[in-house]
């Protein structure tokens, strides 16, 4: 990475965590600054936009796990906007995105069949939590199944992250690896602030502190895509 795009890297995370900490400054307080969250949440699109342009200029580079990639952050900030709105839809468009950064894992490395032990490892302790821990108030079955269903789907992509990461140690599946498994404990928090007893403010804290850093190393790391060799498990 050139100096010029570290410095723009550097610019636009620090944007966003200002907006974050504005943010949860302000919800703390009882005020729903909707308007800085969405302008957040897009300049995470815009770090990897960006990132993908200066990307285009290096030989052989991995523009299709670039371009995935993005159009999963573009889902989920559009998920982030329309979670104030609706939560079951906003939910629904995070599910995309994250579906969308499964697939750009795959570009990286093959996916096989024992990739889902780990999916299995993660899933099925949060699911029998869901359905069984007296905390948690869904108040409808529709609501609860589509907590499950949205589980399963972050389980899934976040065990193809550290599925690439053991098999290869690259900078690049460390950091997707990173930002995964902050992504699915700032959700979890989220889980636990929406559904469970934890203090509201506390949840919020949790859920936000760790989901815009999440996004800003996921898009981060699309200056490490330099290659667009697909690596094939054995």
């Amino acid at each position: 990475m050139n100096k010029k795009m570290l410095i723009s890297n550097i610019i636009l995370i620090t944007l966003v965590m200002i907006g974050d900490i504005i943010y949860i400054g302000y919800n703390t307080q009882g005020i729903n600054l909707v308007s800085v969250k969405s302008i957040t949440s897009g300049l995470f699109v815009l770090l990897g936009a960006i990132n993908i342009l200066n990307l285009k200029k290096i030989p052989q580079a991995n523009l299709r796990f670039s371009a995935i990639l993005l159009t999963g952050l573009t889902f989920a900030f559009l998920g982030d906007v329309m979670i104030e709105v609706n939560f079951i839809l906003g939910a629904l468009l995070f599910a995309v995105g994250h579906i969308f950064f499964f697939v750009s894992f795959i570009s990286l490395q093959e996916f096989k069949w024992k990739d889902l032990i780990i999916a299995g490892a993660i899933f099925v302790p949060i699911t029998l939590m869901i359905i069984f821990a007296p905390m948690f108030n869904f108040e409808s079955i529709l609501m609860e199944i589509v907590v499950i269903l949205y589980a399963l789907i972050i389980s899934i992509m976040v065990s193809k992250a550290i599925s690439n990461m053991i098999r290869t140690r690259s900078t690049l599946n460390v950091i997707i690896a990173i930002g995964t498994i902050l992504f699915m404990f700032s959700d979890l928090m989220l889980l636990f602030k929406n559904f469970g007893t934890m203090d509201r403010t506390i949840g919020l804290i949790l859920c936000l502190a760790t989901y815009y850093p999440a996004e800003c190393i996921l898009a981060y790391s699309i200056n490490h895509a330099q290659t667009n060799t697909i690596e094939k498990n054995n």
